[in-house]
């Protein structure tokens, strides 16, 4: 399917475009002298700990040993919205693992290596394990067409392929103790050159409360468009959350712990004043450098109106009821 040439400076807003730009730019200074040994960090996960032999690399390709993958069925969402073009899903991504700039995360991305891969899933949970590529092919996979709405007012809709998170999160039976659900991406700088910097508080790490976790529309992924996920969408697994914003649907997952307080997540410890931990997609509250109202659909000229948690309202505004969603934001 043929994309379209997107400039960033067009889909982030101006003030974000330039302020990301200049502060990359200044820590980029600060950063030459302090290529941390980042790789030597006691207790960093890796994708390969307790895996068995697996078959080669996923790159996009289903082997032999994947089983079908579903085949898209429709080309608009159930608000009739077109699909976003492939070839901009897989160009265009917002990744720091990788590159401050989405349109070079791909080709940064190029070669890394998705198989053998490890879950570890634990914490409060009464049977702790392992869930290997395998394991999670084992799982029913289906299609699941959801927009997705970055933090930086871009969205893009999406034909996902996965399950959802609450079939694997039963079978390691949280405990009555279990209030939320700590994600944590793989740590390799020698694999992810945005590791390499020690510039943001590596590993990413995200959360969800139980209920949001357990929640049918939130899923891990392993493809899109009939595909298995290319490195640069977050291969092999990631999470998709499609009522929050992007960043909470977190990639390349190695790590799920239920836990019984909050966790403290990667952008809320980095800038606590404009990321908390909910981040439910909200046109009445602006991000404190620019408005949530509008969004930019890629592939698209023009605005949109950005939808209370993204259009998917009806499923999820219980989940909140009682709460204040801008302080909880």
């Amino acid at each position: 399917m043929a994309g379209i040439k997107i400039d960033r400076s067009e889909v982030t807003p101006e003030a974000l475009y330039r302020s990301r730009r200049d502060f990359v730019k200044g820590l980029g200074a600060a950063a030459a002298g302090a290529v941390l040994a980042a790789a030597c960090a006691p207790g960093a996960p890796g994708p390969t700990v307790g895996a068995s032999p697996s078959p080669p690399p996923l790159q996009g390709t289903p082997s032999a040993t994947t089983p079908p993958l579903p085949t898209l069925r429709a080309d608009r969402d159930e608000l009739g919205d077109k699909l976003t073009p492939e070839n901009n899903v897989d160009t265009f991504n917002n990744y720091y693992e990788f590159s401050f700039s989405p349109q070079d995360v791909a080709r940064a991305a190029e070669g890394f290596v998705t198989s053998p891969w490890t879950i570890q899933v634990g914490g409060l949970a009464s049977k702790p394990r392992a869930f290997t590529t395998s394991d999670i092919f084992s799982f029913t996979q289906e299609e699941r067409i959801y927009r997705m709405r970055c933090v930086e007012a871009w969205s893009m809709v999406i034909p996902w392929i996965g399950f959802p998170l609450a079939r694997l999160l039963e079978q390691v039976e949280p405990t009555p103790e279990a209030q939320y659900v700590r994600f944590e991406t793989l740590y390799a700088p020698q694999e992810m050159p945005g590791q390499e910097s020690g510039l943001f508080p590596w590993p990413y790490v995200e959360g969800l409360r139980m209920d949001e976790a357990m929640h049918d529309l939130t899923i891990l992924a392993t493809g899109l468009y009939g595909k298995l996920l290319l490195p640069q969408s977050g291969a092999p697994v990631r999470l998709v959350v499609p009522w929050k914003y992007g960043f909470k649907s977190i990639k390349a997952i190695v790590k799920i712990d239920l836990v019984a307080e909050m966790p403290t997540t990667f952008w809320m410890a980095e800038s606590p004043q404009e990321y908390g931990f909910y981040a439910n997609v909200n046109p009445n509250v602006p991000h404190p450098r620019w408005s949530q109202a509008t969004e930019r659909r890629i592939g698209e000229l023009g605005r949109r109106d950005t939808l209370l948690f993204n259009g998917y309202g009806e499923q999820v505004a219980q989940l909140y009821e009682g709460m204040d969603l801008a302080k909880w934001f």
